[in-house]
């Protein structure tokens, strides 16, 4: 289960990426949540995912 807080949700999604997966789509299909849902919850905090370097900024 994810974080409902998005600034903890910044974090462990980041750490995920970081040790665990290749990319935030083998994460949304791994954990079985939505890309979108992950993808909007971190924009209310103004993150966006950058592909390039596999993280939120």
């Amino acid at each position: 289960m994810l974080p409902n807080d998005p600034a903890i949700l910044f974090s462990v999604i980041n750490t995920k990426l970081r040790d665990q997966y290749s990319s935030l789509s083998a994460l949304c299909d791994d954990l079985d949540v939505s890309e979108e849902e992950i993808r909007s919850r971190l924009a209310s905090i103004g993150r966006e995912y950058d592909p390039e370097q596999n993280r939120f900024r």
